[in-house]
């Protein structure tokens, strides 16, 4: 089937935006994007919208069903009703213009294959399946257990999968490549949802990142790597790491390893504006940690945008249900903290498409990018983003998303 759409304004994700542009699609593809005057002929009529683009990419996203802003209660909750709860969530995505998702810590790796057969709508997934963490660390849930939770953890239950030394290390990676891991997870730092541990230090010893990430490289996949604190950073980003998550403590040392090693940071913004307007809804462990942390990740942002270091968009959304599910509706308000940071309107978009799945390094898609032979997940504004910056985080601007070539909005 044919999908040939006009925009008064076509932008490509990466490069220049064409206006009077037409993008052709067959099937699920992209077979020509230009200036409506070099496009091929067609039947039938052309869709007319204002502004074209590739859909968007979160490339820190969490499919998980948590009710609340408080991972404790998800060690007891089933499995299904978590996967319950993401049908809506995965729905509001594609709603809010997002069509694929890096997911770092959840059920994605086994929800993934049900969107792909079409039997719940959704962006298409890549998931990590558990986040990789040291006992104690930020993915360890402090107050359960540690023998229940690593019972849990063993077999995919939960969100973490607790690892110490480079053997078990080891092991917990191929077992999420078992499960069908596109890209492996860790904690590198302490965090802010967790509660004993310190966001500044370091978790993994030198010898355990580098067995996580050579173990990744065998089966071509890389490693995301959630670091707060400079110390984890900079460990990571030695053993080869391919993404820092967050970056708080994120200096111009570790700026310029970033760009020697070209690892890319996904800042998750959107996560610490939310989280410092919910004092009252999160642990006062959180609260304490989040409070004095914004101004310092806020801070790192422009640290990186200044020094050319490679960004893409990721929110860390993790909280679901009717309460609290429809951020994921919001996700592409993160394009508009991107700017606050200082990166032009089309770096910002570029991050948020084009530089998405390379997230993936050798997993990488053809997508992101309205380009000829690329994946037709393409989004329809009603007005240009690159004159009015609120359109990002507001799903009713979003009027038309496209699917591997097939209207979904």
């Amino acid at each position: 089937m044919t999908l040939r759409i006009h925009a008064d304004l076509l932008i490509p994700g990466r490069g220049e935006p064409v206006e009077n542009g037409v993008m052709v699609a067959e099937g699920a593809t992209i077979t020509f994007t230009g200036r409506a005057d070099k496009a091929p002929a067609t039947e039938g009529d052309p869709i007319e919208v204002a502004v074209l683009m590739p859909g968007l990419w979160d490339c820190h996203a969490h499919i998980f069903g948590a009710p609340q802003w408080n991972l404790e209660p998800t060690v007891w909750m089933p499995p299904a009703t978590g996967a319950a709860r993401a049908v809506t969530d995965l729905a509001n995505y594609l709603a809010g213009g997002v069509t694929s998702i890096r997911e770092v810590g959840g059920y994605g790796v086994e929800i993934a294959p049900v969107v792909d057969e079409g039997s719940i709508l959704g962006p298409t997934i890549y998931g990590a399946g558990a986040v990789v963490s040291t006992t104690g660390g930020h993915g360890d849930v402090h107050s359960i257990p540690v023998d229940i939770y690593e019972e849990l953890g063993a077999h995919g239950r939960i969100l973490g999968r607790l690892a110490d030394g480079p053997a078990e290390c080891m092991k917990a990676v191929r077992e999420q490549l078992r499960r069908g891991a596109r890209v492996i997870k860790i904690c590198a730092s302490g965090g802010v949802m967790s509660e004993v541990d310190h966001p500044i230090h370091q978790q993994f010893s030198d010898e355990e990142l580098e067995a996580i990430v050579s173990e990744a490289a065998r089966a071509e996949r890389v490693v995301a790597a959630h670091c707060h604190g400079k110390p984890g950073i900079m460990a990571a980003l030695r053993a080869g790491v391919k993404t820092i998550e967050h970056g708080t403590y994120l200096d111009e040392e570790a700026a310029e390893l970033m760009k020697a090693r070209e690892a890319i940071l996904v800042c998750t913004r959107f996560v610490v504006e939310e989280l410092m307007g919910l004092e009252s809804q999160i642990p006062a462990y959180a609260w304490r940690k989040i409070s004095a942390m914004a101004d310092q990740h806020a801070q790192a942002m422009k640290i990186a945008v200044a020094s050319g270091v490679k960004i893409a968009m990721g929110t860390d959304i993790f909280t679901s249900g009717p309460v609290h599910g429809f951020r994921y509706r919001q996700a592409s308000r993160e394009i508009r903290h991107l700017t606050e940071a200082g990166m032009s309107s089309l770096d910002a978009i570029e991050a948020a498409t084009a530089r998405g799945p390379e997230t993936l390094g050798p997993q990488a898609p053809a997508s992101g990018q309205l380009i000829d032979g690329f994946a037709a997940d393409v989004i329809a504004l009603d007005r240009s983003p690159l004159d009015d910056v609120s359109v990002w985080g507001d799903a009713d601007r979003v009027v038309g998303v496209w699917k591997a070539g097939v209207k979904v909005k």
